[in-house]
């Protein structure tokens, strides 16, 4: 499986009626630290979010995390029997998976698997993914920018 998404963009006319600003399928394939792909399909600066203008904003390469008051729209595509990259963001995260299986590792060996159609909500904790299985796994993450947590073991 490769990463083959496509996104569409609506915005509005110079009447103010809505239309499709873009609809295509990504070609900004980057690889994280964990080395596995990834697609930005959107990226905020600010809460709430200008949603004017024609800029695209996945027109870029950026690190794990939003900037503090934003947010991040990604796919990430955990490759097979990959070492998972342990990590941490001061972020509230949506992870929806949307196909294959793999498992989310805490502290103290901690594992919860995940399986197509389920979703976690990550709130700034330590944590890796690995995919165990022989196929590649897809994961939507939404990153809100968030504050340190009180209590937290690890850097970022």
């Amino acid at each position: 499986m490769t990463l083959n998404i496509r996104r569409i963009v609506t915005g509005h006319d110079e009447d103010g009626n809505a239309i499709i600003s873009s609809d295509y399928v990504m070609d900004n394939i980057h690889h994280l630290r964990s080395g596995n792909p990834q697609t930005l399909l959107w990226q905020t600066e600010d809460t709430p979010a200008n949603v004017d203008g024609d800029d695209d904003p996945a027109d870029q390469t950026l690190e794990i995390e939003p900037p503090e008051r934003g947010s991040i729209f990604r796919i990430l595509e955990l490759q097979p029997k990959k070492d998972p990259y342990m990590h941490r963001t001061d972020t509230i995260d949506y992870a929806i998976c949307m196909s294959g299986e793999c498992v989310m590792i805490l502290d103290n060996d901690l594992e919860i698997e995940m399986k197509a159609g389920d979703v976690m909500v990550q709130r700034a904790t330590w944590h890796g993914w690995a995919n165990r299985s022989d196929k590649p796994c897809q994961i939507a993450f939404i990153l809100i920018g968030g504050k340190e947590p009180a209590k937290h073991h690890h850097p970022i």
